[in-house]
């Protein structure tokens, strides 16, 4: 199994995704440069955290237009997996791998906290290792984390069971205090139409050892690896035969 964990210019949580796969969880990854493309079937690739291109234009929106997004595409629509994670959720949203976007914070600045999720789906390759309704504490940074959406879009990710996260308070419950950056229905994860996309704001490597303050945030990368060996989702060894 081997993982891909793509830079660009700007990227800063590349090498803690890594250390989470290779050290804790004892995954083959590499570290992918955008300009170098993707040159072999990954098992599933890793868009991490960070600043690309600094955010000009829209936090995402540059890296989108990259060379290299046309690969991660190809990867999805094979039905392999892709985690996008805070900047990497940002550029998922603006290449299309998930419906809405995410926009600036209801109160304009840079939050940097822990927060409290509940798993609202347990069911996609990044949630089978939580239960429905755990309450699990995984921290933000982001001045652009707000997700919003047009009312029909969220009502079909509703119906279709595709919202993985939502803030909430310490309880579980998902009150507007509780909602750091004003996204819609509280919602900061969320999967695309074959659940093989997951994009988030808050950081799950930041939370994947219990010396950090939590180690929730592992279940997520525990959950694409058992998908993975179990076959619920095509690896890369499929693909290449």
């Amino acid at each position: 199994m081997r993982f891909a964990v793509v830079q660009f210019g700007g990227s800063n949580c590349d090498r803690d995704v890594c250390h989470v796969l290779r050290d804790i969880c004892g995954i083959s990854t590499d570290l992918v440069w955008y300009k170098e493309r993707l040159t072999q079937p990954y098992d599933a690739i890793v868009i991490p955290g960070g600043f690309s291109y600094g955010d000009y234009l829209r936090a995402g929106a540059i890296a989108a237009r990259t060379p290299i997004m046309s690969d991660i595409l190809a990867h999805a629509n094979d039905g392999r997996l892709v985690l996008g994670i805070c900047n990497g959720a940002q550029i998922g949203a603006e290449c299309g791998l998930i419906p809405g976007i995410f926009t600036v914070n209801a109160y304009p600045k840079f939050i940097c906290e822990w927060t409290y999720l509940r798993v609202e789906n347990t069911t996609s390759p990044f949630t089978t290792a939580y239960r429905r309704g755990e309450v699990i504490r995984i921290p933000v940074a982001h001045k652009e984390g707000r997700y919003v959406a047009p009312p029909e879009t969220l009502e079909k990710l509703e119906r279709k069971n595709r919202i993985a996260f939502r803030f909430c308070d310490p309880y579980g419950v998902c009150t507007p205090e509780s909602n750091p950056n004003g996204s819609a229905r509280n919602i900061t994860g969320l999967l695309s139409e074959q659940d093989n996309v997951l994009v988030m704001m808050p950081h799950p490597e930041r939370a994947a050892e219990a010396v950090l303050g939590s180690d929730d945030g592992k279940k997520v990368f525990d959950s694409m690896i058992g998908s993975i060996e179990a076959g619920r989702v095509p690896s890369a060894e499929q693909v290449r035969t």
